[in-house]
């Protein structure tokens, strides 16, 4: 088709209004987004630039909001998208295993542990792992081990997800197949001696070398800095929990898959099911349980051993699975990373679909039950306000410096109270 000029330059107007009007629909819709609706009595979040808010009435339909489409970090409120896709996986009532082998290496009789990342063995799962097996070892003639042999195969050997590191503050922890009370102990020192901060926990070589370097009266260490420290010290605490069974056990620890011919001498099933592991995530935002979550959740999808790709490939996956999102991005089950970007509108329908667990949630502020998000310079709070048997979702995210710590609280404190105060 030929066009003339006088054509051509009615055309070429024609583009320019039409990009102009796009331009002023565009900038007119941001604006829309961004402004503050209903925040009136919370005039400093309304003024921040770097700040988003949503909160679903009854009839679910947003009543107050700011930027609630843009994305932000969402620090641990992350760890509703883990825990939802936990739930969702397994069921609130699946138990994590844990599997033991009898065997026998240069002579010596070597129990072999083969872990999953079972998040929750702590002092007392271990104290229940001793007693039963005591009774197969019982059955089979043997009141001595030798050595204890760890494998730690189905996690990656050199695994660090984002935000995990190297220092000795148990937010740290590093996940692993086999990991004793979150990869940490706590120690107290009592006139020079270390001594167990823990009753239920037994001094062992590792704490007793840790408790060395200790300048607080009491401190928590992170054992997963380096991977082979926590897995020395979760084969000292079962060694002793076994003493106390009164099975004699040799000090030799082996890390070594376990040979697939050798039969099964007992499966550990934990005795809490995963609703009694994700309500205390929840309460104390223990990273290294949602990191756990994440990774044995991509295990199962992809195969062992589970890794650092294969994590942020599941949440990919899964975000897309089950909500089509565009933009969203998480590659740890945490939210430790700063990569991680979600809306406060994604947190919402995150908190529709969750609504069936919404119990696992603690009270934050009264009638106020949610996951908080902390890094420095972001601060956020997702969940529910409950109000005569309804559940009203709610979000706020801020990745700016806020006036105090506990602001977020405030902000959902104000909500429910006009809340109760207008519904």
């Amino acid at each position: 088709m030929m066009f003339s000029l006088n054509s051509r330059r009615r055309l070429s107007l024609a583009y320019v209004a039409i990009g102009l009007l796009l331009s002023l629909f565009y900038s007119f819709s941001a604006q829309a987004q961004s402004q503050a609706v209903g925040l009136e009595r919370l005039p400093e979040l309304a003024k921040m630039p770097s700040a988003g808010l949503l909160l679903m009435d009854s009839k679910n339909q947003p009543w107050k909001y700011k930027a609630q489409s843009e994305m932000f970090v969402p620090a641990s409120t992350t760890k509703l998208v883990t825990a939802f896709l936990a739930l969702s996986h397994w069921g609130e009532h699946h138990r994590f295993k844990t599997d033991f082998y009898l065997g026998h290496r240069n002579g010596q009789v070597v129990l072999w542990v083969k872990g999953y990342g079972d998040p929750f063995l702590i002092s007392e799962e271990l104290q229940l792992v001793a007693e039963q097996l005591k009774k197969r070892l019982a059955e089979s003639g043997i009141d001595k081990i030798d050595a204890i042999a760890l494998d730690n195969g189905y996690f990656s050997e050199h695994l660090i997800l984002p935000g995990t590191g190297q220092s000795d503050n148990p937010y740290d922890a590093i996940p692993s197949a086999i990991a004793a009370n979150f990869n940490t102990l706590n120690l107290k020192k009592v006139n020079g001696r270390v001594i167990s901060a823990e009753e239920q926990t037994p001094l062992t070589a590792t704490a007793k070398r840790l408790g060395k370097t200790m300048t607080q009266s009491e401190l928590r260490f992170n054992t997963g800095a380096e991977p082979k420290v926590g897995q020395t010290y979760f084969a000292e605490l079962l060694a002793e929990f076994l003493r106390g069974q009164g099975i004699q056990v040799g000090g030799q620890v082996i890390y070594q898959a376990v040979d697939n011919s050798l039969p099964l001498l007992y499966r550990h099933f934990n005795s809490h099911d995963l609703a009694d592991i994700i309500r205390p995530m929840m309460k104390y935002s223990t990273n290294f349980i949602a990191n756990q979550l994440a990774l044995k959740l991509s295990a199962e999808l992809y195969g062992a051993p589970a890794d650092e790709k294969k994590v942020a490939r599941m949440f990919a996956q899964q975000l897309q699975r089950h909500f089509d999102w565009q933009e969203a991005f998480i590659e740890d089950g945490a939210g430790l990373s700063r990569n991680n970007r979600l809306s406060p509108q994604q947190l919402i329908e995150v908190l529709e679909v969750f609504r069936p667990w919404k119990h696992l949630l603690p009270e934050v502020e009264a009638h106020v039950y949610a996951k908080s998000g902390s890094l420095i310079g972001v601060s956020a709070l997702a969940g529910y306000i409950e109000h005569r048997q309804n559940w009203l979702p709610f979000v706020v995210m801020i990745n700016q410096q806020v006036p105090y710590y506990h602001y977020r609280n405030k902000v959902a404190s104000v909500l429910s109270q006009e809340i109760w105060a207008q519904q």
